[in-house]
């Protein structure tokens, strides 16, 4: 975290034990931010790191139109986004566990599937909260953070309530099935994403190339972090993942978000 976020954080209403923890914690990352932030702040690094994920999101498009048509809309849509957000990285998970060609499919497969759908949500939520809170209106660090978590939640939440209406779950019964089955994941994701986001550019401006790279970067550190979170709140039964793709036909009944089980009985 810059010392300029840190300052923001000291002189905003937050107890002083919470901006201690911020400080030990920032102390305890500074290494590697040491090691990643002038990578980050090239004009280099953006430039590939936007060509890859525009390869990657080709890649995808061609995959989908000359095999996969088959996918539901809503999955089309969330893994465009998650290679958007993380290229290659992403397009490696759609490879391996979102193709309908998945010769068979696995506890780790259907929980990167279940990531992603959080991912795309959360991320549409951070990087609009990021962008509109910090460019346009100008907000401090600590109301920075307020929004785009709160944005996040609310489009993670959201891209999950939708397809389980789909499925003809009630508007309150869907909207209380999202709630418990991601919040946790969402929160970790979150908690990583902004967390990592402020150590690396905190107080950075929009116009350097290190406000746009540690947001992709941040983005993708959330994704890995939430990525054991759904595996274990799927063992337990909290979420019912998604389902396989080689199963999907693009009906609507084949756009199937997490789901908890006791409502799918």
């Amino acid at each position: 975290m810059s010392e300029q976020a840190l300052l923001a954080l000291a002189s905003s209403p937050l107890p002083s034990w919470a901006v201690q923890w911020a400080h030990q914690i920032e102390q305890a990352f500074a290494p590697a931010r040491d090691i990643i932030k002038p990578v980050l702040a090239s004009w280099w690094t953006l430039g590939i790191w936007a060509g890859l994920n525009i390869t990657s999101l080709g890649v995808l498009w061609w995959d989908i139109r000359k095999r996969n048509q088959n996918l539901p809309s809503m999955m089309k849509f969330v893994w465009s986004l998650v290679i958007a957000y993380s290229g290659p990285l992403g397009l490696g998970v759609y490879w391996f566990t979102g193709r309908t060609q998945l010769e068979s499919d696995s506890l780790w497969k259907t929980g990167f599937r279940s990531t992603s759908h959080c991912y795309s949500g959360c991320g549409m939520g951070e990087v609009i909260g990021i962008t509109a809170a910090t460019i346009i209106l100008s907000f401090s660090t600590l109301w920075v953070t307020v929004v785009t978590f709160s944005l996040a939640y609310i489009a993670g939440w959201s891209l999950t309530v939708g397809p389980l209406m789909q499925e003809g779950v009630g508007f309150g019964e869907a909207m209380w099935d999202a709630f418990y089955s991601e919040t946790p994941s969402i929160t970790i994701m979150e908690i990583a994403a902004i967390g990592t986001d402020l150590l690396l550019a905190g107080g950075a401006k929009w116009t350097t190339p290190l406000f746009w790279t540690a947001l992709l970067f941040s983005l993708t550190i959330g994704f890995i972090a939430a990525y054991p979170v759904n595996v274990a709140l799927i063992m337990v039964g909290v979420k019912e993942g998604m389902g396989n793709p080689a199963e999907m036909d693009g009906s609507p009944s084949g756009s199937s978000g997490d789901r908890d089980t006791s409502s799918a009985d």
